[in-house]
């Protein structure tokens, strides 16, 4: 019995291992996405800027475009830190969800497993029994 339930429960931290390096293998290719995905943006919006840039004379329209340049990274870079940070939140409340389900489910093989140790027990119990009165 001990070695079955050790087994289950090295079946069950496996689950959980392979769960949560599925859930890290998801949250990282959405990240990379997400990622990809600014750059991409933040790519055309330079190019923007640039063939802006040119066509305007160097001086006043020039530093307008640096400063709303600047202010396009900020507010991309403010977005991705909220993106992460979004991201880091899901990730904590799936683990946490995880970790609920399998502790629910290690609790309910657990009760099974004392049920099961309680019958052979008794069963154990009353052959001993049975066997004092036959002797």
């Amino acid at each position: 019995h001990e070695r079955e339930h050790e087994r289950e429960i090295s079946e069950l931290a496996a689950k959980h291992e392979e769960e949560m390096e599925k859930l890290r293998a998801e949250l990282k290719e959405e990240q990379r996405h997400l990622l990809e995905e600014l750059r991409q943006q933040m790519a055309a919006t330079h190019k923007a800027e640039h063939e802006q840039a040119q066509l305007q004379s160097q001086t006043l329209h020039s530093l307008e475009l640096e400063a709303l340049r600047l202010t396009l990274n900020n507010m991309h870079t403010s977005q991705l830190e909220l993106t992460q940070s979004n991201l880091r939140k899901e990730k904590e409340t799936a683990l946490m969800e995880l970790r609920e389900m399998l502790n629910d489910k290690r609790a309910q093989e657990v009760a099974i497993l004392q049920s099961r140790h309680q019958l052979e027990w008794e069963k154990v119990r009353e052959q001993c029994l049975k066997e004092k009165e036959d002797l």
